[in-house]
This record gives structure tokens, C-alpha cells and sequence, in this order.
């Protein structure tokens, strides 16, 4: 070299020195200033430049190896760090903060791609100040991260916003302005077979980086990914486990509950063959399914109950029956209420309803199919029972309506043998269909007249009915309401009684012909009613007057008892009507103090009931005293008539 374009001894002596001394750029850097504060030759100061540069490339190479050096050093213990098992976040926050620290910089954060949404998704970050963030969506249409994934290597740029190498995205560069990052590396996260993601770092101020830091960034990228290959292996492991546990869990409850299902099944139908009958069947049941349990036959007809559901007070019961045709399988109806259907086949027996205290399981809703299934079976024993029984009980019936040869001793003996006391109160009921299905009619006959331990017969199109009871008409307005929903049409009934004599029965059964023919009469087809109930405009329109008949039903018991007592409260009663009504007139009529009628009176309201004095009932009672009174006036001298004793004669 020249020695005008030497740097002069002493300035070239000094520069040695910083090097040797270790100093630092800033330190070249402000030599070279002084230098050039100091002289004003262009070409001397070039030199000084060039040897300001030689110097920092010198420190620079005999700095390099020791940065490698702890650059392999932190990368050994993040190595370390990376072998214990962690939560996947956990493991991401610890890469980010080792991938800043390990290059010195001022940011990092790993990014995880997405590719149904064609996108990335920022896990973690670190040294962040604005808006990168756990969640920040970052597109997959530019930026180095695209770069670095498109050509699985590294991409960096020393001045991103004004670098032209790649194609820019305007959200990736708002974020960029935002955090005023400079310098940004991206590295690829890849494993055999997939590109994970992206591992980035960045600084606010320009940068070069070195291939040293670009090849220690990589290596800690292949380390964080296959960390994160051992963390999501990991977590399928311990999902795996926990799934196998579950499925024994499972198996362990599915077994046992098998086990008591069969357990109750075994149960159930013990009852069913044992002949326990409904009310035990649902007892069980109610205790197994932890609830209420009712049973209804096909009608909607109560047959057995453990308690009440409220919920259907006001539910008719076709929303709660399914037809079998549609399903066999328990159905919710009503929100807390489940039913079956109790069916055999294609046929149903009636509908089982359950009201559980807590949510049912699938081994609850099967073993509620079980108890439907048995109590299906118990109703078909029923059945078949009843239809055994069903002749003898047709034949007995048949004997006593056409008054056999047998005396009413055998009857009753009969009767007793098929559990029936006919010397209890019974009526009689009338039923005519008023359209088709007679057959099916007949048949429901036989079950209702088992179900309520009565007979059955069936005369031309009428179904006759023979009940335990003492209300015919309210047997009548059953019958009515529940045969005409099966059939879908009206049915006419009269009904007669009650009655605790075999030998009434016949009388009996004529009565209840002649109330159907009275409701036909009067234009009440469809409607049902017993004889008591229609009075004597019943008799009168009735092929039959049975004069003597309507006396003793409307003040039969007043005549039987003045005939035991020697009373006087026929005459009395006729008093009353006569003076309108007044005890007081009355008395002075019969000669008796007005506190005597009184009494009467009060023992006529014991004998026919509180309500012998409403406008309809005095109408007949003064009709069956003036028939009573006629048709005495007029037997007396033929003989004696069924009333002619009841002539008001006796004392008081």
C-alpha cells in the first residue's frame, strides 16, 4: 500500500489495539468518527472506513464461535427441557420464550396451520406488545411464514415491510406496523409427513442473520416439532386410555345392568305365572323404575295404579296409547311421562304409563318394554281364563233370563262356582248398538262383564249385562260412554235394579227391556238411563204398563213399612199433597197434631231420601198414591191384588 493511502501509525495502531482490547462496534464506531471529525482528505477517510469495516468483520469472526458455542449450549438444555412431558400450551409458551431468547431478539411466536380454513392460527407468543395474540388468525396468501412453508426451509427478511421477495398480506402487515418489527425469520415446523406450521422471530431494528442463526432457529424447530409430536402422541395416549377405561366402565354397568334386568324380568314373570295379578306387577315395577306406574286396558279404563300422575288429569287417554302398528318400543308423550304399549303380537291389551322421579336410562326404558311385555302376557291369561269360563257363564245366565227348570237354590250354586253371589245386589243392563259392530260389541261384553265379575249374554242386536251394584244408572252411563268409543257410534241402554233375588231377575231384565224401549220412545237414542231414573213417563210409554211396578219403586218402601208398623204414612202423605203441601192444613184434616205430621213426614224422608220433595219426584208419588188408591178401589172386590194390603189403615 501507498503511503498516502496508509491509514496513518498511530490511527492503525489504535484500531489494533480496540480489537485486541475487545471493543465493541460502538466502540470502532466512534473511533471512525473522530477520525473523520479530525481530517478532511477524501481518500484518507475512505480508508479509515474500509479499515472500521475490516475491524468489525474481524470481531465479528472471533465472536462467532463462542455465540455457537452457547447457542449449542441453550440449545442442549431447551433439548432437555423439551424431553419432560407437557401440556401442549405449556410446551408451546416454553418454545416461543427459548426461540427469543436464544437469538437475542425482541419477539417469537408459533403459528399452527389449519387447512379447512386454509389459514394459521397464532398457539403462543412471546414479547409481544399489541396485537399478536393467542387466536390471531393469520392468512395463508403471504408473508414469510408462506415463504418458509412453500419451500420447506427458512425465509427471512431484513426489512419486511419494504422487501419485494414475497408476496405481502395486508392484515400480516398491519400487525407488523402495530408491533414496529423490522427484521423477521420464519422456520418451518415439519413433520415426515405434514407441515405443522411455522416458528417466527423477529426484531424492531434492521438485521442480518448469519447462517449460524438461521441453521441453531431450524434445529430448535426440528426439536419443537418433535416435541409436539411426543406431546400429541401423549395426549392420544392418555384420550386412549381414558376411552378404555370408559368403555370398561361401561361394559362393567352394562353387565350389571343386564344382570338385573334379567333378574327383574325373571321377577315379573314369576308374578304373571304365580297368578299375582296386575296390582303386584305394577307394585314391582314402581320399585325397579323408581316411580309411578299405571295400567290401562285398551279404552282407557284404569285396571292398576301405584300412585297418581298428575300430568294427565286432563290428557285424554289416546294421547298416551300408541297403536301397535306404529311402534312397540316406550314413547314420551308428555314431558317427565313415558308409555308403552302392553302388546303380544300385533294385538294390544292396553297401555302401561310410568311417571319416573329422575331421567330414565336406556336400561330403564328397556326393563319398562319387560313390565309391558308382562303385563301384556298377564291380560292374555285373563283373556284366556275368562273365555274358558265364558260358557259357563253364558249358560247360567241364559238358564236364569229364561227361568230353567232349576230351582233358585241351584242357580245360586251355579253362580257360586263361578264367583258370583246373587244373593248380593245386582242390576241388569240393556245395551242396542246403534249401527254396526255388534260382534265386536259382544266381545267387549265378555270382558267387561269379566273384568267387573258379572254375566253375559247377547239376545238378537242387544247385549244384556247382569252387574254387581246397586246404581243401574250409573252403570248404564258407563257402559254407554265406554262401548260407544270402542264401536265409534252410538249405543242406546236401559238398565234395571237393584236386585238381590234369583227369582227377580226375570222382572228385572223386562224392566231395563222397557226403559230402552221408553229412550227409544222419547227420541233418546244414544243415551242411556235406568227405569228409576224415567219414572212414569217410562211406564206409560213402555209396551207393558207395569202399574204395580211403578207404585213400589216410587213409595214401595212408605207402603212396606205402614204395612209392618201399623203405621199411617200413606194417608198422611196424601194429607200433605192435598192440603198443598201444608203440615199444619194436614193435621186438621187427619185430626192429629201438627208435631205427628211432622214426624211422618220425617220418617217418609227417611224411608225415599231427602230428595222426595223435588217437583219431579212429588209428581210421582202423587201419581203412584192416586194409581195406589185406584187400582185398590178397584180389586177390592175381585180378590186380593200385590197391593192390597197397603190401605193406609193402620195406627200411627
Amino acid at each position: 500500500m501507498a503511503k498516502q493511502d496508509a491509514v496513518p501509525g498511530d490511527e492503525l495502531l489504535e484500531v489494533l489495539e480496540l480489537l485486541a482490547g475487545e471493543a465493541s462496534p460502538v466502540q470502532l464506531d466512534q473511533w471512525s468518527q473522530r477520525l473523520h471529525r479530525e481530517n478532511t482528505d477524501s481518500r484518507l477517510l475512505e480508508r479509515v472506513d474500509k479499515a472500521k469495516e475490516l475491524a468489525l468483520r474481524i470481531r465479528g469472526s472471533s465472536t462467532r464461535p463462542q455465540q455457537r458455542a452457547a447457542g449449542m449450549a441453550a440449545l442442549v438444555d431447551m433439548a432437555r427441557e423439551l424431553t419432560r412431558p407437557h401440556e401442549l400450551e405449556t410446551l408451546l409458551k416454553l418454545a416461543t420464550r427459548r426461540a427469543r431468547l436464544l437469538l437475542n431478539l425482541d419477539m417469537s411466536w408459533i403459528a399452527f396451520h389449519s387447512p379447512e380454513e386454509n389459514c394459521s392460527y397464532v398457539r403462543a407468543a412471546d414479547g409481544h406488545a399489541s396485537t399478536i395474540t393467542v387466536g390471531f388468525r393469520v392468512p395463508s396468501d403471504g408473508g414469510v411464514g408462506n415463504e418458509a412453508t412453500r419451500h420447506s426451509a427458512p425465509f427471512w427478511s431484513s426489512e419486511y415491510l419494504t422487501d419485494e421477495r414475497f408476496e405481502h398480506s395486508e392484515v400480516i402487515d398491519e400487525v407488523v406496523r402495530a408491533e414496529n418489527l423490522c427484521s423477521i425469520l420464519a422456520v418451518p415446523l415439519r413433520d415426515d409427513s405434514s407441515s405443522l406450521g411455522s416458528l417466527y422471530v423477529a426484531s424492531r431494528e434492521r438485521r442480518l442473520f448469519h447462517t449460524d442463526e438461521i441453521t441453531l432457529l431450524s434445529s430448535l424447530g426440528e426439536l419443537v416439532t418433535v416435541a409436539i409430536e411426543k406431546t400429541r402422541l401423549l395426549d392420544r395416549t392418555r384420550a386412549e386410555v381414558t376411552e378404555l377405561r370408559m368403555d370398561t366402565s361401561e361394559a362393567v354397568s352394562s353387565s350389571q345392568a343386564a344382570r338385573r334386568l334379567h333378574a327383574a324380568h325373571s321377577r315379573l314373570l314369576d308374578h304373571v305365572l304365580r297368578g299375582k295379578g296386575l296390582d303386584a306387577l305394577a307394585a314391582d315395577a314402581a320399585r325397579e323404575l323408581d316411580g309411578t306406574v299405571l295400567v290401562y286396558d285398551t279404552v282407557g279404563n284404569k285396571l292398576a295404579a301405584t300412585g297418581e300422575i298428575p300430568e294427565l288429569a286432563d290428557i285424554e287417554y289416546r294421547w298416551i296409547s300408541a297403536d301397535v302398528s306404529d311402534q312397540h318400543e316406550p314413547f314420551q308423550p308428555l314431558e317427565c311421562v313415558w308409555s308403552c304399549p302392553a302388546a303380544a303380537g300385533s294385538e294390544q291389551f292396553g297401555t302401561l304409563v310410568l311417571r319416573p322421579r329422575g331421567q330414565p336410562t336406556e336400561h330403564d326404558l328397556h326393563l319398562f318394554h319387560l313390565v309391558a311385555q308382562s303385563v301384556a302376557i298377564s291380560l292374555l291369561i285373563q283373556r284366556s281364563t275368562a273365555v274358558a269360563e265364558g260358557q259357563l257363564r253364558e249358560e247360567l245366565f241364559e238358564d236364569l233370563l229364561s227361568s230353567s227348570w232349576l230351582s233358585p237354590q241351584q242357580h245360586a250354586e251355579r253362580a257360586r262356582r263361578l264367583s258370583i253371589n246373587l244373593n248380593e245386589p245386582h242390576v241388569v243392563v240393556v245395551a242396542r248398538p246403534e249401527g254396526k259392530g255388534h260382534g265386536r260389541a259382544a266381545g267387549w261384553a265378555s270382558s267387561y262383564a269379566a273384568r267387573w265379575s258379572g254375566l253375559k249374554s247377547v239376545r238378537g242386536d242387544h247385549v244384556v249385562l247382569l252387574l254387581p251394584g246397586t246404581d243401574a244408572g250409573t252403570a248404564a252411563r258407563s257402559i254407554s260412554e265406554e262401548l260407544s268409543a270402542l264401536l265409534g257410534h252410538p249405543v242406546t241402554v236401559g238398565a234395571a235394579g237393584p236386585f238381590s233375588e234369583p227369582s227377580a231377575l226375570i222382572n228385572v231384565h223386562q224392566e231395563a227391556m222397557r226403559c230402552l224401549d221408553a229412550l227409544t220412545a222419547l227420541g233418546n237414542t244414544g243415551c242411556a238411563a235406568a227405569a228409576r231414573e224415567l219414572g212414569f213417563v217410562g211406564m206409560l210409554l213402555s209396551d207393558d204398563h207395569d202399574v204395580d211396578g211403578f207404585i213400589r219403586s216410587t213409595i214401595g218402601p212408605v207402603l212396606d213399612y205402614d204395612t209392618a208398623q201399623a203405621t199411617e204414612l200413606v194417608p198422611t202423605l196424601r194429607a200433605y199433597f192435598d192440603s198443598g203441601n201444608s203440615p199444619t192444613n194436614a193435621a186438621e184434616t187427619l185430626h192429629v197434631h201438627p208435631n205427628t205430621v211432622s214426624r211422618r213426614l220425617e220418617r217418609v224422608t227417611t224411608l225415599l231420601g231427602p230428595e222426595w220433595q223435588h217437583p219431579e219426584r212429588i209428581l210421582e208419588i202423587q201419581l203412584a198414591l192416586r194409581l195406589q188408591r185406584t187400582r185398590h178401589t178397584l180389586q177390592k172386590n175381585d180378590g186380593p191384588s200385590p197391593l192390597a194390603g197397603h190401605t193406609g189403615n193402620g195406627g200411627t
